[in-house]
């Protein structure tokens, strides 16, 4: 359901080289656009874009973006996704992810600016906070701890927002804002913080799943190929939004690790253990908007998005393993 109609020549993908940066890369080569990979690799991984490092469209750019970057030539689509997206990386990094959503996406910015360029930021979920209203639509201005841990990326993609905001009102420059929700899939890290890699490198380990709370506390979980085709389909069709990009399908956190775990065939427990400081309590995306203006929504139902995370996992250890690896 609406593969992106709108051919691009040249795309810039800041963080490209991270878990949906590089799903992107890969999908707009596909599709015969040129694209350009900024990345610093403080949480991105190589090895997400060495496939394409031989494409003769591919061009990697190692570059930390809070500070000004080139490219080699004008882009007609920038996508800024550079940032530290899951908790134990902006936990670690925590100036870092300030400075990538307030610096980066200024630089960003100024980079589509200058080219004429359609500029999509990679916003999230998580600038609704812990939510008081349920499901969450766009209108909805959010729950969120400005000086909790969580509140050095949930600040940074608010302000990262406000700041494509005022560009496009003040500059005219051609801004979408997508706010993601939870995705899931391939090339994620094991030990990234967020559930599903969790849980999948526990069961596949054989160690308790470690479940937060009572487990009772709810995500939607996107597919990874949903999430590309969606941000693409946004970037394609002029939205200024902001516009969720997420499944409005509920799950608990007590009900995703039994489901890992029946899926791995694991004969793993569960060990509960404290739910973290400003943990939202449920997170689950209004598509309304997403579905009327897109003709968007996710295709890949659960339980096939995590057989094929859990086989890539599986993939991925095997190499790892392997001499060599």
């Amino acid at each position: 359901m609406n593969a992106f109609p709108r051919k691009w020549q040249h795309a810039v993908v800041t963080g490209g080289a991270g878990f949906v940066g590089s799903h992107l890369c890969s999908a707009l080569l596909a599709a015969g656009t040129a694209v350009t990979c900024v990345d610093d690799f403080s949480t991105g991984r190589r090895e997400n874009v060495s496939p394409l490092l031989d494409h003769p469209d591919f061009t990697l750019v190692a570059a930390n973006v809070s500070e000004p970057f080139e490219v080699d030539r004008p882009p007609d689509l920038v996508l800024h996704f550079a940032s530290p997206a899951s908790p134990a990386d902006y936990l670690r990094l925590p100036l870092h992810t300030l400075e990538t959503g307030s610096l980066g996406t200024r630089h960003a910015l100024a980079l589509a600016h200058r080219a004429g360029a359609r500029f999509l930021l990679a916003s999230t979920s998580e600038v609704y906070g812990d939510p008081q209203q349920h499901p969450q639509n766009e209108r909805y201005w959010g729950n969120v701890n400005p000086v909790g841990p969580r509140s050095v990326y949930d600040e940074a993609k608010r302000f990262a927002e406000a700041l494509s905001t005022a560009q496009a009102e003040t500059y005219g420059t051609d801004v979408g804002i997508v706010r993601l929700f939870n995705t899931y899939g391939p090339r994620m890290r094991g030990h990234d913080g967020r559930a599903v890699p969790t849980f999948v490198r526990q069961a596949l380990a054989g160690e308790p799943l470690t479940v937060t709370g009572d487990g009772r506390q709810t995500r939607s979980l996107c597919y990874v190929d949903d999430t590309v085709r969606g941000v693409l389909a946004a970037a394609a069709h002029g939205l200024r939004g902001p516009v969720n990009i997420g499944n409005p399908a509920e799950t608990t956190m007590l009900e995703l690790a039994r489901l890992v775990i029946g899926l791995t065939g694991s004969r793993s427990g569960i060990r509960y253990i404290e739910r973290p400081t400003d943990d939202p309590a449920v997170r689950c995306p209004d598509i309304t908007l997403a579905r009327d203006k897109l003709q968007w929504e996710p295709l890949i139902p659960p339980e096939e998005g995590l057989r094929r995370t859990i086989e890539w996992f599986r993939a991925d250890a095997a190499a790892e393993a392997s001499p060599g690896g």
